[in-house]
């Protein structure tokens, strides 16, 4: 199943508040490369995706869930999924407070 990368793209830069030309200037591409991944014209590279990673602070595997179709989910309890966007929304918050450090998940918290 193919993944829907400009959703996840999306999010994040509007997670992040970025227009696509101050994202883009962050990652190993142009802004014009951008907007087609946003639109779905074009798939980043795993080079782009761990680009985006680092500049917002984020685990690529993030950005790869927020990929994910959401019929991936259909199987899934509503209350797992629940769980998840909430995890994921507390994880876009935390990286927006501090984007140059690394986020830290379960035991790895001081």
């Amino acid at each position: 199943m193919m993944q829907d990368y400009g959703k996840a793209f999306r999010i994040i830069r509007a997670a992040f508040g970025l227009r696509q030309s101050e994202l883009a200037a962050r990652l190993p591409i142009t802004a014009s490369q951008l907007s087609l991944i946003e639109a779905g014209k074009r798939q980043p590279s795993v080079r782009v995706v761990d680009g985006l990673a680092a500049a917002v602070g984020v685990p690529s595997a993030l950005i790869t869930l927020l990929a994910s179709n959401v019929n991936e989910f259909n199987a899934r309890p509503d209350r797992d999924v629940s769980d998840l966007a909430h995890s994921l929304l507390r994880l876009l918050v935390s990286a927006k407070e501090d984007p140059q450090h690394s986020l830290t998940f379960g035991s790895d918290r001081p």
